[in-house]
């Protein structure tokens, strides 16, 4: 385990230094998200992304070296967690009582995409290009949802339209990179029926994956109290396993989590209630997964892409605050959580990162295409997109000050 942490950070094992080094910066961002949190009253997230900025500034940061697999192993197992939590907690069958939240979610989605793949043909990118960095812009960060409005407690109405609008971006997004990547396929030359087959066969298997690991994890909750640390363990330890048979399944490390999630909520009436990320194994991953994530930046990758990937952003969030604005009113929102509710969905950053690394795995020289402009805006987002979470959810007025204290 820490032979992968110290991998991650691009940090080598031989000697002493290596360890030095590798413990020092999970120390300091330890230290730093502590200390913004306490003293300034933001996201600890915030003090991992500055952390992992530093690394980047170091040059051991992703943006030299690409993700490494040690590295991919960190980011599936701490997204897997959020991405698992984040689907145990949204009850789909609100869509059938107020169907315009389904509405809204499609429209933002499909503007989102419409708009930054717009914006980037205007701005000179190819076709292939344009729609790869418009597929990267769906989704919202699920990791940095889960993390503000567990951290600061959050309850209400915004919090709950952004947890289902999230996991349902989340999903269309990876719909949407499969296509992406069958198209790619089909424009190198690969045989039709594959490059049609495997998108369904990742769909298929990571539905059938999911549905074992809900099936499992209920199984466990009748006999054991999962809130217990002990059964948190063995809880991780599914969700481990998973995503390993995932890996070597070749299915979607985002979708197996997110939609065992979805499966264990709208399968049984009881509301699961974890631990925050599963205990204190789960709590360093977290801080690993932001770290990572911030190292995505470069000076010469800013240098290359910041201005587009700024671009994006902004047309990012003026088509996701469109459509809930104009939406929101059918499905019974308020102005203020209409405001509320488009600034929380700001947040791109780690769902983001394993799409376009999967991009890399794939098609190598199409994403060093754009990978300056995806990875700043990976990186800008990662620090911002907290920032405007907790700006949301104050704003919306679902952080009491005991809760955020």
């Amino acid at each position: 385990m820490l032979d992968s942490i110290l991998g991650t950070l691009g940090i080598s094992l031989s000697g002493s230094g290596g360890l030095l080094w590798g413990s020092l910066v999970i120390i300091v961002g330890a230290l730093v998200g502590e200390a913004v949190f306490r003293w300034v009253g933001l996201p600890r997230i915030v003090g991992y992304a500055l952390a992992g900025m530093g690394v980047g500034l170091a040059g051991y940061g992703m943006a030299a070296g690409g993700l490494s697999p040690s590295l991919r192993v960190i980011v599936d197992l701490a997204l897997g967690l959020l991405l698992f939590e984040l689907g145990s907690r949204v009850y789909l069958r609100w869509l059938r009582t107020n169907p315009f939240l389904l509405v809204t979610s499609l429209a933002e989605s499909l503007l989102t995409f419409v708009a930054v793949y717009l914006v980037m043909r205007w701005a000179g990118l190819d076709a292939p290009a344009a729609v790869a960095l418009a597929v990267l812009a769906v989704p919202t960060s699920a990791a940095v949802i889960s993390r503000v409005a567990s951290e600061f407690g959050a309850a209400g109405q915004v919090t709950e339209r952004v947890s289902m609008m999230t996991a349902l971006n989340t999903l269309y997004a990876v719909f949407a990179s499969k296509l992406l990547l069958a198209w790619l396929d089909l424009d190198t030359g690969q045989n039709p029926v594959q490059a049609i087959v495997q998108p369904l066969y990742v769909v298929a298997g990571s539905v059938l994956v999911a549905g074992l690991l809900g099936y499992a994890v209920a199984r466990v909750a009748r006999g054991l109290d999962l809130r217990n640390e002990n059964s948190t363990l063995l809880l991780l330890g599914l969700i481990t396993l998973a995503l390993a048979v995932t890996q070597v399944l070749n299915l979607s490390t985002l979708l197996v989590p997110l939609m065992a999630g979805l499966w264990l909520r709208n399968t049984t009436e009881r509301p699961w209630v974890w631990p925050r990320h599963f205990g204190t194994a789960g709590g360093v991953l977290v801080l690993l997964l932001f770290v990572i994530v911030s190292t995505s930046w470069s000076i010469a990758a800013l240098a290359a892409g910041a201005g587009l990937a700024i671009l994006a952003m902004a047309v990012r969030l003026a088509a996701k605050a469109g459509a809930v604005l104009t939406l929101g009113w059918f499905s019974g929102q308020s102005i203020r959580q209409g405001l509320g509710l488009s600034l929380a969905l700001t947040p791109m950053s780690a769902t983001a990162l394993v799409l376009f690394a999967d991009l890399q795995v794939s098609h190598a020289p199409f994403a060093a295409q754009i990978a300056p402009i995806a990875l700043s805006a990976v990186a800008l987002m990662e620090l911002l997109g907290a920032l405007a979470v907790l700006a949301a959810l104050r704003g919306a007025r679902e952080i009491t000050p005991q809760r955020g204290a």
